[in-house]
This record gives C-alpha cells, structure tokens and sequence, in this order.
C-alpha cells in the first residue's frame, strides 16, 4: 500500500504521498525539493477555504520525517473513549468540537499523557487503554513561531457513572457523551485531523474531501 501522510493547516491539507491523488485536479501540487513548512505557513494560512495540496515523494515516510526535524515539534497525545451504552466522548473547544488531547509533559509516555489529558479535560477516571488508533499532524503558531504538532491517538473505555466535567481553564465548555449515529452535528463542526480519527476508528466511512 503507498504511504499518505497529511499536515493540516485548519481547513488546508498537505498530503505527502508517493502516488497522484485521486482526483488530482483538485489539488495542487508543491515542489518537493523546495518546500518549506514555515513559509506555506505565511503564505497561507488565514486565506479563506479549504485547499488541497500534494507532494510526490518515492519515500513518503523519510519526507515526512525530513520536514519534521526541519521544524519545531510538539508532542501531543490523547483519546477516543467508548463507556459501556457504546457512546464515545467529545469535547467542545473555542467553538468546535474535539476530542479530548494535550502536550505530553517532559519526560512522559505516550499512553500515559494521553490518559491524563483525557481525565483532566473531561472529569472522569479512565477504566482501560486500548490500542494505538493513529497519528495525526497539524501546524500553528506558539508566541509567533510556527510549530508542527504530533498528536498520538489511542483508544480508551469508560465503565463509570460520574458527571463529565470540562476543564473551562482550556477552553472546553461542553463534554458530552454521543452514539456513532448521532455524530452528525460534530462531524459538520469539527477539524479534518479529527475526522482523520473517527475514520480509521471506522465512525465515519469518508471524509468531506477527496484525500
């Protein structure tokens, strides 16, 4: 199978791939040889619209690995959680829905950080870590430098009873329990990474834009 990598710039998407996408006129394709993150950055962020842009690469892992160490990264990791009425958990952040995650503190696990930031953004005590789900990337500016955030996602159960409680002090203001089939609402009001999530878990079968 070719190796898809994406870096999300908010609506925008960086696929780092080692065939033509399908659909290929509606992409645009960047030079690999020349591209850097930081200036597609500047150059586009805060332009209105998704867009769609491809890089070939015959390796597309070793590309991905070779922009990440030319930029600043951040690890995060967090968690999709399933309590036992078969409902997955959600969160409501500066205006779009999420799923629980954060920075992975110095020196932390991955699966450990991720069970925190799950507990601290939600109020509740995880029962059990599953597996790994996937890795996601996205782009965005810390105090005016451009950062690369690599986010593990792993999935959680909850077998618990306990009131949700969001943590207002990041901006969360809803969480909240929902079944696959009511996901429509979020899925409307969310970001393509998480929609990246919820289809490799198999919540949603495509995604709103040829990738």
């Amino acid at each position: 199978m070719a190796q898809k990598y994406r870096i999300y710039i908010n609506e925008k998407v960086i696929l780092i791939t080692q065939t033509v996408p399908k659909r290929v006129e509606r992409y645009q394709r960047i030079d690999a040889q020349t591209f850097d993150l930081k200036s597609f950055y500047n150059q586009y962020n805060g332009k209105p619209g998704g867009r769609l842009f491809y890089i070939i690469s015959p390796d597309a892992k070793s590309y991905l690995k070779k922009v990440i160490k030319s930029n600043t990264l951040i690890e995060a990791a967090g968690g999709v959680v399933e309590n036992t009425k078969e409902q997955f958990l959600f969160i409501y952040r500066n205006g779009k829905w999420d799923l629980p995650k954060g920075k992975l503190e110095r020196g932390e696990k991955k699966k450990e950080g991720a069970v925190r930031e799950v507990e601290e953004e939600c109020g509740i005590k995880v029962s059990g870590l599953g597996k790994k789900i996937c890795t996601t990337y996205h782009t965005y500016t810390v105090k005016g430098l451009v950062v690369l955030k690599k986010t593990y996602w792993y999935r959680m159960n909850y077998a618990g009873l306990g009131k949700l409680k969001p943590q207002k002090e990041e901006g969360i203001t809803k969480v909240k329990w929902y079944r696959k089939e009511e996901t429509g609402p979020i899925i409307r009001n969310t970001f393509p990474s998480i929609m990246d999530v919820l289809l490799k878990l198999g919540m949603i079968t495509e995604r709103a834009a040829p990738l």
